[in-house]
């Protein structure tokens, strides 16, 4: 059994180090820094548009309809190399699932931060007469509570996702992505004047390192990572039914209806 752990540990780094697992990791990138770089371009486009005023509606709405359009865009053009993550979350809780190694969800992981780094970068570059917004809890929560709400958008984000995910619904490819996007929309919509609605660590972590603040950088973080652990862990677990049980389901319908 001991020499069993470091054989299987092996194989799994080889696996993500190979060329597809190579592929999976610039679909990432890119598609991490398109969402990026239109989810958090978005909040400056509002202050634009309203003359810096982040109390009106439109503060949260342009954000909130650029979230559900970026997503789902970002989620589709992956879909079918790397499963379309674009979040930590999402590849924490397909890790927790089972659905893809440790070390392969470390690269995602790699891709998905210097993707929001960059695309952070490029906004403070070419939007000079603005800073990058970071994401900040209102001063009615605190920490905890910015979490467990930043967990719970997070469980729903997730738990949306895995539901895309399952060959079961036979969904066609492009209706998955949609309601993903939908559900960050909304989501946004939900909590935006509160947490800011990130619900993804990686968009949180590029905002505040080209800021140069990593206030309240926890929240983003423990929150939804939690969230997304447990989304995978009820959806797998509680939710949708073994295989095996559906099998022996079907034949036992079948035998009765005979």
């Amino acid at each position: 059994m001991r020499r069993m752990i470091p054989t299987t540990f092996t194989s799994k780094f080889q696996g993500a180090v190979s060329m597809n697992a190579l592929r999976c990791y610039v679909s990432e990138f890119i598609s991490t820094f398109f969402f990026v770089l239109a989810a958090v371009g978005s909040v400056m486009a509002s202050r634009k548009l309203t003359a810096g005023d982040v109390t009106g509606p439109f503060s949260v709405l342009i954000p909130a309809i650029a979230n559900a359009f970026a997503l789902s865009s970002s989620v589709y053009i992956a879909w079918n190399v790397s499963g379309g993550h674009v979040n930590p979350a999402v590849t924490f809780g397909m890790a927790v699932a089972g659905r893809i190694s440790v070390p392969t969800a470390m690269f995602y992981w790699t891709s998905q931060m210097i993707a929001s780094v960059m695309a952070c970068l490029v906004l403070k570059v070419t939007v000079v007469e603005q800073h990058v917004p970071i994401y900040k809890i209102a001063a009615e929560m605190t920490g905890f509570g910015a979490s467990v709400l930043e967990g719970v958008l997070s469980f729903v984000l997730v738990y949306t996702v895995f539901t895309a995910n399952d060959p079961r619904r036979g969904l066609p490819l492009a209706v998955g992505p949609l309601f993903i996007g939908f559900v960050a929309g909304a989501n946004v919509l939900a909590a935006g004047p509160f947490s800011g609605g990130a619900m993804n660590p990686a968009c949180a972590f590029g905002s505040a390192m080209i800021y140069g603040s990593f206030k309240n950088q926890a929240v983003y973080w423990v929150g939804p990572l939690l969230g997304g652990a447990t989304a995978a862990l009820v959806y797998d677990n509680m939710v949708v039914v073994p295989a095996a049980e559906d099998d022996r389901g079907s034949s036992t319908g079948d035998a009765t209806g005979v």
